[in-house]
Order: C-alpha cells, then structure tokens, then sequence
C-alpha cells in the first residue's frame, strides 16, 4: 500500500484510552489510514517526530470569527498555526449587520481551517422593538439554514426570558424547529449566574449547553442538570480545575475560545486555554481531550477528534507537552507550511453598511428643566463584562445636566442601519476619567454606532470619523485622533492582515488605557455595553433596559 506520509517514533496520543502510546501514523487522501508500531509503507513523504507528542488537531466548538474582527481567510490562516484545525463559528454578528445574505456570504469565504457553522438564533438578541439590527434571523431563514450540511448546531440562545417565560417568543419557536427538522442537533445556550428554578426551565426547553463564566458550584449545578459546559479563559481558575478532577467531569466539559481579539490571536488560538489549563493542574492527557475529543463528541463530528483510521489527519506535534509547545501542524495530512494561503473576498454591498448622519454638539446635549435629576448610571465593572446598575443625583446648570463634574461618561448609541435613525444616551461610570473618547461600529450584538466620551468635541470627531471610514474602532484623546482600526466590511470586519489590525488594536487599547478605561479585556468591555443580554444594564439604540426583565430603564427618573 502506498500512502502519502509516514510519521514515525511519535508518542500518539490515544483518545479512547487518553494516554501516549509510541507508535507510528499512516496517512493516505488526507486520512489516518492506520496507527501501529513499526509501520512498512512507501510513503511520498516520511517524517521523524523523534519522541515528540502527537495529538489530535484542536477543536473549538464555541468561537465568533468576526470577534477576531476578521473574516474567515485570515484568521484561519493564523489560528492554524496555533494547531486549531476545526472551529464551530456562530456568526451572529455578521448576521445581526446583514441578515441572512450576509451570513451566506460570509460561510462561503474560504478558510483553511474546517468551518462548521451554528444557525444563529439571536438576530437581534432580544426583539426588534429593543434594538435595531441591519438583518433578522427568524423562523423562514432558520428552516432555510437547516437544509446546509455545514450547519451542525443552534447558536446561543440568549434570551433568557424568551426561552423561560414566553412559550410562543421567536427564540422557542426556533428551538422547537430545530428540534422538528434535526432531533439529534445541539442547541446551545447563554445563561450567565442563572441558577435554581431559572436554570431548570432554561435547559428544560431544550438547550444543553453554556459557555460563559463558570465557578465550581455552577458548573456542578449545570451538569447534574445534563448541560455540557464549554470552559473559555475568564473561566479558567484552579478551583475550575479542580473541581474537574474531583469530579471526573471531563466526558461532559470541553475548552473554548468565544471571542479572541486579533491582538491576542496574533500570539494563540485554543492553545493558549488548553496550556493555561494544564498550568492550572488539569492532567495534559485530560486537557487534550478535553480540546479534541469532547468537542468532536458533542458537535457529532465523528470524523475527527483523535488519531485513528478513517479521521480526518488533523494533528499536532509538540515538543514539550506540559508546556504545550508546538513545532509542527498538519492539517488533512500536509503540514501546515506547505499549505496554500487564502484570500478574503467579500461582496461590496458589506463595505457600505453605516447609514448614519453626523452628529454636531447641539445633538449631544442633555436638557432639564430641573434643578436636579436621578440618573440610572451604569456602573462598569473591572473584570468581564457585566455592569451594575446604579443611581446617582446630578445638578443641572442653565438647563443642561451637569454630568462632567460627577466624574461620568456619556454614551450615545446612535443606529446606522437607515431604518429609524433612533439614538439613545446613557451615563458611565468607572470608564473615561481624561479629556477624550471611543467609539466603534463593532458594537454586540446590534453593532449600532456607539460612542462614549468626556468632552463632545472628542466625541463628534470620533462620531465622523467612523461614519467617514464605514466603521471601526476609534479613539480619540484631547479632540484628536490617535487610534484608529477601521472596520470597513460590515462595520465590524477588517480585510487587512491579521497582523496590521492587531497593531492598531494594540493602539485602540493603549489610547483607552490613557484616557482611564481600566478592564482586563477594554475592547470587549467597551463593546458589550451594547448587549442586552449581558447583566445588568445595558445600552441600544432604542434606549437602556435591564437585562433580566428586558423592561425600559429611563436616562432620568
């Protein structure tokens, strides 16, 4: 038998075993053909791992693409490297921008990574008449995407109190004909700190899985409830860890990415989760599988996910298992060097996405006729990106409140789409505390235009300038721009170079960094205060509401 590439004298990681076994990998047509020792076959091309680690090519079963604020050439072309072979992306954010043809478009962008896509179930994240999307995914679209091979699962549902309270909301209509037409496919979920009675009837619709912040008592919680949690960074801990072990838990948890910045991508993929993890205490053997084979389980890829005949020849060659060190990567049986690259090619209606008006300082002016008023503030937190809802009373001076001398930020959304040109305004705390600004088009989940700042001036150059570039990231410092990322494919997709864009990312954070905005991750921060399905106040174009009751909270009381 002739195959195309001999490894040999590696340490195969055996997934159904979940130990290292020295053997030697047959590979044929971009399959394992067979694993042994001493293996004798005419091979095109012999490798010598010389002792080294061989590992299943790693699976991300939970990632936004356009998190990385790219699309899927680019950032394929540099996860790979980090040994990420397979990801399930749920595009929810180019769906929100452009609706079902977006997202057609974007699943039709090569990669070298194999994409598989979840149906994205919260196009908006909540209803209509609380935020303005460019596109909606409901009941005809989703029937549509359920006939595509390449759709394996239900993207988070997010809407809590669509899915616990209201039986006839879009989420559970979409739920109940996913669970029509495709019985077997997973449906997962989004329920941040929801526990009891409230978590019992979020899985009991149907949804079996979360992927946000976890502890040890939740993750407990979720899985006696036979939910499978999907760990990402913000949860990564050694009591996390421990709990795992303790309990056994690795058939029922497997380790994610969500959202990764092209600054931080440019450095690892899932990688990076799988080696903190092990630092953290996980056994390497376990932490492996819980990258590989565990995801490929839950999302039914069963041609992948470990080293054994028939499976698609993703792998990963370490040099230092402990330390996760990586020398070579070799998807469908060619090494990842001798691939050739990809090229993004989006339609031009995606560039010509911000329909918005320029804002003068007259639009940015709050009015009373009070002496005083209570404001309903929201109040940003250090870590994640979850805000508190606060009161504080603010003078009002000649008519216009007087938020500067508070120490707060003001925070416009404003919706560029050309439907209803709503803008709403809000009061941050804990943010900006220098004479400046931010802004961005790459605002979750509606991705409206969305500027924050502490004089107007730097607000209204930050507002044009975004309008005049079709999208971005935007800072400005002293009435002048000193960052700048622009995001002209959809307002929230850069078509340069992964490496180009995590500069100017690196410059965006640094510019925030100056002008006081303190947050382990200020993009994300600054970008989720526009999702309203993240507690506890959040923003959108048609104004502020609170996460949980979904009710309208006023500016002023």
């Amino acid at each position: 038998m002739k195959i195309d590439t001999l490894i040999i004298n590696g340490k195969v990681f055996n997934s159904f075993n979940q130990t290292f076994e020295s053997k030697d990998i047959a590979i044929a047509d971009g399959k394992f053909v067979r694993v042994d020792t001493n293996l004798k076959y005419e091979a095109k091309k012999t490798v010598d791992a010389k002792g080294q680690y061989l590992i299943p090519g790693l699976i991300d079963s939970h990632m936004h693409i356009e998190s990385s604020m790219t699309g899927p050439a680019n950032f394929g072309a540099v996860a790979v490297k980090f040994g990420t072979t397979t990801v399930v992306a749920d595009a929810h954010e180019i769906s929100n921008v452009a609706g079902l043809q977006g997202l057609k478009d974007f699943m039709n962008q090569s990669s070298v990574v194999d994409t598989f896509y979840a149906i994205p179930s919260s196009v908006p994240s909540t209803r209509p008449d609380m935020e303005t999307t460019g596109g909606i995914i409901g009941l005809s679209e989703v029937n549509e995407l359920l006939k595509d091979k390449r759709i394996i699962c239900l993207g988070e549902a997010m809407n809590f109190k669509g899915i616990v309270d209201e039986p006839d909301s879009l989420i559970r209509q979409i739920i109940r004909l996913c669970q029509n037409k495709r019985p077997t496919m997973p449906l997962e979920g989004h329920c941040p700190k929801y526990t009891g009675e409230d978590l019992a009837k979020f899985v009991a619709s149907g949804i079996t899985s979360d992927h946000t912040f976890q502890a040890p008592e939740t993750m407990l919680e979720r899985i006696s409830n036979g939910m499978y949690i999907q760990i990402q960074k913000k949860s990564l801990s050694k009591e996390n860890m421990q709990t795992i072990i303790d309990h056994n838990l690795y058939e029922y948890i497997g380790f994610v990415t969500d959202d990764v910045m092209a600054d931080d991508l440019i450095h690892g993929h899932l990688n990076m989760i799988v080696k903190e993890a092990i630092s953290l205490g996980l056994p390497a053997e376990k932490a492996v599988y819980m990258a590989t084979f565990t995801p490929a389980r839950r999302m039914s890829l069963n041609d992948r996910g470990a080293i054994a005949p028939g499976r698609v020849a993703d792998l990963i060659m370490l040099s230092d298992l402990n330390e996760f060190t990586i020398s070579q990567v070799f998807k469908s049986g060619i090494s990842v060097a001798d691939l050739p690259s990809q090229r993004a090619d989006f339609p031009k209606y995606l560039r010509t996405t911000v329909h918005a008006k320029k804002f003068t300082k007259d639009d940015l002016i709050l009015e009373s006729s009070q002496n005083s008023v209570i404001a309903n503030i929201m109040a940003v937190n250090e870590h994640g990106t979850f805000t508190k809802h606060e009161k504080m009373e603010l003078n009002v001076v000649n008519g216009v409140v007087d938020w500067q001398s508070a120490g707060l930020s003001l925070l416009v959304v404003q919706e560029r789409y050309g439907k209803n040109g709503n803008i709403s305004f809000g009061l941050v705390k804990n943010t900006l505390n220098k004479s400046g600004a931010v802004g961005t088009t790459w605002a979750h989940d509606h991705h409206n235009l969305m500027v924050m700042g502490t004089d107007l001036d730097s607000m209204l150059q930050v507002q044009h300038q975004i309008i005049d570039q079709q999208g971005g990231y935007v800072v400005a410092e002293g009435n002048k721009i000193t960052a700048n990322a622009p995001l002209k494919i959809g307002g929230i997709i850069s078509d340069e170079p992964v490496e180009i864009l995590a500069m100017k990312l690196k410059q965006v954070r640094e510019a925030m960094n100056r002008l006081g905005y303190v947050n382990f991750n200020e993009i994300m921060s600054f970008s989720t205060l526009s999702l309203l399905v993240s507690q506890e106040l959040k923003i959108s174009d048609v104004g502020m509401f609170d996460v949980k009751t979904q009710q309208k909270v006023p500016l002023f009381d």
